[in-house]
């Protein structure tokens, strides 16, 4: 039983503790970059990446179009004479944007795990070792843990906590404990490498470049790497990681342009993997957190709490404008496809 104490001779468990390390997976922390705006925190990444209970086989650090940082990047870590992890630093080989910054992270990496965390993330001591336990059944090709928001600016008291997705954070209506899921959090994820190169790694189609508010890459890849192993991907919320959040994005217009956006890159999944995958985890999103969501907001401002009316209202138009940039993706995906038939016919 876990807390008993172990009636094996100290060399036994010293052995036991060996054996155990020599039979962990290697790993690999990819970090991707793209702006110097936010160098203290890529520093903060690549830190907490360096000093992990579990320590990683090595970083590798990956520059999106960014002369400039790169060459930051290979002065601070060049030759920086640690003794840990190895730093490698390179340059997005692939498509401008998350999405390629990552398959270079990938093409890059010599683990048999790749562990994905943003450079505005900063993993807690055991962030790795428990990210990466559930690989010791088989059947996991992907795992990924929770992100505590640290907030730059106030909290807008109308802002749900169901919708802390917007800021790349975990939020209501996640699981509570370790739980197979459909896809993980971007910032917080890993994936096997081999198969992660045999589905194709994640789509330039979809995803972040830059400062603009799409996403949805690692859903459609987690969905395709399901699909493709008939494997499973756990969450694991005790690894957690803390996800800087700025003031610009704490306000009414970013809330929105992301919820739209959220649309967008949903229709584009389903028109890659279908709505029964596609939309999935998001029915019981809508169908039951969103409306017990809607409800306590209200409950407050009958007591007296008029913040808590303000969030009931976030909860229905996050809905609405996410449902309404749905709509618009699958419009401009039908146009796009009858445009490409009439190409191929000739017309």
């Amino acid at each position: 039983m876990l807390g008993e104490k172990s009636t094996g001779t100290e060399s036994t468990t010293t052995g036991s503790l060996e054996r155990l390390k020599e039979e962990a997976p290697s790993i690999t922390v990819a970090i991707c970059a793209y702006t110097l705006n936010r160098w203290d925190d890529i520093v903060g990444a690549v830190t907490s990446a360096l000093e992990q209970s579990q320590a990683p086989t090595e970083i590798v650090l990956v520059i999106d179009y960014n002369e400039e940082l790169l060459a930051r990047a290979r002065e601070h870590w060049g030759s920086d004479g640690t003794s840990g992890p190895a730093i490698v630093i390179v340059a997005n080989a692939e498509q401008r944007g998350l999405s390629g910054a990552r398959n270079t992270a990938v093409a890059t990496a010599s683990g048999e795990i790749v562990a994905f965390l943003d450079d505005d993330a900063a993993a807690e001591r055991e962030w790795l070792e428990i990210l990466t336990a559930p690989y010791r059944d088989q059947s996991v090709v992907g795992s990924g843990g929770s992100a505590t928001p640290v907030l730059r600016a106030p909290r807008p008291a109308w802002w749900p906590l169901e919708f802390d997705w917007v800021i790349g954070c975990s939020y209501i209506g996640l699981p509570t404990k370790m739980s197979d899921v459909r896809n993980v959090i971007g910032c917080n994820m890993s994936m096997r490498r081999k198969e992660l190169v045999e589905v194709g790694g994640f789509s330039t189609e979809i995803g972040r470049v830059g400062t603009k508010a799409l996403g949805c890459e690692e859903t459609d890849l987690c969905i395709r790497l399901i699909a493709a192993t008939n494997g499973r991907i756990v969450y694991v919320p005790e690894a957690s990681v803390n996800h800087a959040v700025p003031g610009t994005r704490l306000n009414a217009r970013y809330f929105a342009s992301r919820c739209y956006n959220e649309g967008l890159s949903k229709a584009l999944v389903v028109s890659s993997v279908g709505s029964s995958s596609g939309l999935a985890s998001e029915r019981a999103y809508t169908m039951h957190t969103l409306p017990m969501g809607a409800f306590r907001g209200l409950a407050a401002g009958l007591r007296g709490d008029v913040a808590g009316l303000g969030r009931a209202a976030a909860i229905v138009a996050g809905l609405a404008i996410t449902t309404f940039g749905f709509g618009v993706g699958r419009v401009r995906g039908s146009l796009q496809s009858r445009s490409a038939v009439r190409s191929g016919r000739g017309d």
